[in-house]
């Protein structure tokens, strides 16, 4: 394990994101196929395992796993404060990846009693949750802030793809950006699955000890209530989406106070709560 406290987390070598393979192409404007060298994003089965017990296996994009693995641990409420990880060790095997982290044993117990022991899809927000109370998990409200301008989410619209480079390469992953109040992109985080990609940077920005009254989340990706979820557990008080919201998490946004904008695209977006 490393040292205690989340400040001394050091990333560890683990496989690429993406890996090339010869493909066919086929187009109605050319006579015959084409061959080509085509990246894929890669993705690996990914074992969170707290005080040596996994709990958990999500399929998950083989980097930035130590933000993964704190920011999933916050957002599920596992651990409510980055204080509480004490350390984290990254194990690469053939037929996947463990990563273990060191935590307080009260949280440790908690998580114990949930029986959490389920295998997730790519980016499943509820995966291994086994009973309807913690799928309906509710987050404290955020602190009340003054929504970013319009002006500002165009603006963090518009840097958005030259932050995804894996995006651009494969065409197969989400982003999760943290923008300042200007709408200038601050960091960003890439992954197959829209919930990893979030929690990889909740657990950047917690490791960076971020304000979250300071910015705004922009995610490449619908709103789904996990995604709401996992923003109000943050403490961060907008959450603005490419693509729609659903029904429930414009409900639970309105229950957290997170304001949450949807469908942003180029000289459009839409405000449903709080704004």
């Amino acid at each position: 394990m490393s040292d205690a406290g989340h400040k001394q987390l050091k990333p560890t070598k683990q496989p690429s994101q993406a890996q090339q393979h010869r493909v066919r192409r086929w187009n109605s404007e050319r006579p015959q196929p084409t061959s080509a060298q085509d990246w894929l994003a890669e993705e690996t089965p990914v074992a969170l395992c707290y005080n040596s017990v996994c709990h958990l296996v999500m399929m998950v994009t083989p980097d930035y796993l130590e933000d993964f693995a704190l920011g999933f641990s916050l957002s599920e409420g596992i651990l409510e404060s980055p204080d509480q990880l004490y350390g984290i060790d990254i194990e690469v095997h053939e037929q996947g990846i463990e990563v273990n982290l060191e935590i307080a044993a009260r949280q440790a117990l908690a998580l114990k009693a949930q029986k959490r022991n389920l295998t997730g899809r790519t980016g499943c927000g509820l995966c291994g949750t086994d009973s309807l109370e913690h799928a309906n998990r509710q987050p404290d409200p955020v602190a009340p802030t003054e929504p970013v301008t319009d002006e500002a989410i165009q603006q963090a619209l518009s840097q958005l793809n030259q932050h995804q480079p894996m995006q651009q390469l494969t065409g197969a992953f989400h982003g999760a950006a943290w923008c300042n109040r200007d709408g200038e992109i601050q960091l960003l985080r890439e992954d197959v699955g829209r919930h990893n990609a979030l929690d990889k940077l909740i657990g950047a920005l917690a490791v960076d000890g971020f304000d979250p009254q300071q910015g705004f989340v922009l995610i490449s990706s619908r709103a789904s209530y996990e995604m709401v979820q996992k923003t109000a557990s943050a403490g961060i008080s907008q959450l603005v989406a490419v693509s729609a919201p659903t029904a429930l998490a414009v409900r639970l946004a309105e229950q957290t106070g997170v304001k949450l904008t949807g469908f942003a695209r180029d000289g459009s977006h839409v405000h449903y709560c709080h704004l």
